[in-house]
């Protein structure tokens, strides 16, 4: 196997062992045995269990959200997130499962300080990132508040459908509990 090989095969295997056994449930020495490879390899790529965690959410689980957002064009709100919610169904088991881990980090479930502070800075950014992308379709800036809270609450209700429990939902059923909170509005 190469390097590279390798390094991915590190993390897959320890993406796994994170979501089964949690941030402290996991030992290195469990994912070298997994990966079929010695402890001084994947130290070699790893410092330790926390910087390959580290790693994991801090560049795989923002890639994910950098990669879906920017793929989308903002012409329509409710087009807009209906593509961005549909298109979650659709990424791979390895994406979904670091998607989850960002979700439990982000959840304070699991992860350090460090970690649990870069997220509390990331969701202070939600609420503006969402009204800098509805701010020129609203019909009634008075109103951007409500509108925008109760769409990042819908949204993040319909991400753990797809990333948390795993299930697939139609582009229909998305758009309408979309539309239901953006008609009239945008």
């Amino acid at each position: 196997m190469s390097g590279t090989d390798l390094k991915a095969r590190i993390k897959e295997v320890a993406v796994e062992h994170f979501n089964a056994h949690g941030y402290h449930g996991t030992t290195i020495r469990n994912i070298a045995k997994e990966v079929d490879c010695s402890l001084p390899m994947i130290y070699y790529y790893y410092k330790n269990k926390k910087e390959l965690f580290d790693d994991i959410i801090k560049k795989d689980f923002f890639d994910i959200i950098r990669k879906q957002s920017s793929a989308l064009k903002i012409d329509n709100a409710i087009d807009f997130y209906t593509a961005f919610i549909y298109n979650l169904n659709f990424l791979s088991d390895y994406d979904k499962k670091v998607y989850r881990l960002g979700i439990k980090v982000y959840l304070l479930f699991d992860g350090d300080e460090e970690l649990m502070s870069l997220m509390d800075e990331w969701e202070k950014g939600i609420l503006p990132r969402h009204r800098d992308i509805l701010k020129p379709h609203l019909k009634n800036p008075d109103n951007d508040e409500a509108v925008v809270r109760t769409l990042v609450h819908l949204l993040e209700t319909l991400i753990e459908s797809i990333i948390v429990k795993n299930r697939f939902l139609p582009e229909d059923d998305i758009r309408e509990e979309i539309a239901v909170v953006l008609n009239g509005c945008v």
